[in-house]
């Protein structure tokens, strides 16, 4: 059976004063997670980043989308390179170690790739990207990069609703 009838819905128009409803409502939709790295001159840089999306096949594109008011955000603006991991379902704690600390390389193992971008082992996929464009986004930025290269492995992936790390439970 597909449809378990109507549900009721909760409605309201999306402004200053709903603005936790309308961050919940988009907590709806489940998504991947990802850690996003660079290089500064400080050294390596991370940010938990769930706004991963593919862009193109031709040219190989995808985009992300971190906010403005990070404390992050300047070093990733300005990145010519980085690589987008996307975690496995056993990685919350990396995805969450991140979110806290950008610098916490220290704790992970990880190596320089191209323009000494830090790549993060044992990651569902990697993709490491030359920046394309970057679009305004209301208080985030849209980033999107042209991919130089690509991993994969066979893992379950971490996914991300409504504020709670799970797994996908479909055929892995």
């Amino acid at each position: 059976m597909l449809d378990k009838g109507p549900r009721p819905m909760t409605d309201f128009v999306p402004g200053p004063d709903t603005a936790r409803a309308f961050r919940d409502a988009l907590g709806c939709f489940a998504t991947g997670v990802t850690i996003v790295t660079c290089k500064t001159e400080d050294g390596p840089l991370a940010i938990a980043a769930n706004s991963f999306s593919s862009l193109s096949l031709d040219p190989p594109l995808v985009l992300w989308s971190p906010a403005k008011t990070s404390r992050r955000f300047p070093p990733f603006k300005a990145a010519a390179h980085y690589a987008i991991h996307v975690l496995t379902a056993d990685q919350a704690a990396l995805c969450q170690l991140f979110a806290r600390d950008g610098t916490a390389f220290a704790d992970i193992s990880w190596s320089a790739g191209a323009h000494g971008v830090p790549l993060i082992d044992g990651c569902l996929a990697r993709f490491e990207c030359t920046q394309n464009a970057i679009h305004d986004g209301g208080d985030h930025v849209i980033i999107v990069g042209e991919v130089t290269r690509a991993e994969t492995t066979h893992a379950a992936p971490l996914v991300f609703s409504k504020g709670s790390y799970g797994r996908f439970t479909g055929n892995e």
